[in-house]
C-alpha cells in the first residue's frame, strides 16, 4: 500500500479529480467538487477516507483498522500505510467515493459517467 497505489486507484473511479488544495504535496482526490481520499503531503501518514458513520470509523478505530483522521470529522479514517492489505484499502477507497458521490445532487451524480 502506497501513494503511488492510492493514487492508481483513484484516478480509476468515475468522476473522481485530483488537486493539491492546500499546497506543499497534498493528494486530494474529490468526486463532484468533495472529497473522498487525502494523502498528506508526508508520506508515512497514509491515507484518509470517508466512513458511512462516526460510529463505524470509531469501530474500525478500535479493531485497529485505522487512526483517527486529524483535521477531519469523526466519520473520517486514516489508514497508515501497510497497516492493511491492499484489497482491504482499495474497498475503503470505493466505499468513501460511493459515500460522497451518492451524497451529489443526481443531475450531477448522473453526469460523471
Amino acid at each position: 500500500m502506497s501513494r503511488a497505489f492510492v493514487n492508481a486507484h483513484c484516478a480509476r473511479l468515475a468522476g473522481a479529480t485530483h488537486s493539491d488544495p492546500w499546497g506543499g504535496g497534498h493528494d486530494a482526490w474529490k468526486v463532484g467538487g468533495k472529497l473522498f481520499a487525502v494523502v498528506g503531503a508526508m508520506e508515512d501518514h497514509g491515507v484518509a477516507v470517508k466512513c458511512p458513520d462516526a460510529e463505524t470509523a470509531r469501530l474500525l478505530i478500535e479493531v485497529g483498522r485505522g487512526l483517527r483522521a486529524p483535521y477531519f470529522h469523526a466519520s473520517w479514517l486514516r489508514i497508515p500505510w501497510g497497516l492493511v492489505p491492499d484489497e482491504e484499502l482499495a474497498e475503503r477507497l470505493d466505499t468513501s467515493y460511493r459515500l460522497i458521490r451518492a451524497s451529489l445532487p443526481k443531475k450531477l451524480q448522473a453526469s460523471l459517467g
